[in-house]
């Protein structure tokens, strides 16, 4: 009975350390971050492969199918625009789900508005 008790104790434990989490902030081109360069010369682009977010001050990494997940949503995001619309800010907003690993996050969905 302890031994069952203990493993439904650690099955519980585990669960909710997988629960997924939500972030929104602004997604920027990680590389570009790296360099150090400003906050507007890093506006992810049509060329960009790595990413991150930046929630409230601090900055996140998305993993590697993150990464994928990102590009085919801003991709999707330009097929959306209207080319007629006046242009407007530069800035790419992301909602992400997923969990935290370090400054990593472990996409489950991202959408970018």
């Amino acid at each position: 009975m302890r031994r069952l008790l203990t493993i439904a104790t650690s099955v519980a434990f585990f669960a909710a350390l997988a629960l997924a989490e939500t972030w929104s902030g602004q997604l920027f081109d990680a590389t570009c971050m790296s360099q150090q360069k400003s906050v507007q010369a890093c506006t992810p682009t049509s060329t960009t492969t790595a990413f991150l977010v930046v929630v409230s001050g601090k900055s996140y990494k998305l993993d590697d199918a993150g990464n994928t997940k990102a590009v085919e949503a801003l991709k999707n995001r330009a097929d959306r625009t209207d080319p007629n619309a006046p242009p407007a800010s530069t800035a790419v907003s992301a909602k992400i789900s997923g969990t935290a690993q370090g400054d990593t996050i472990v996409v489950d969905n991202i959408q970018v508005q």
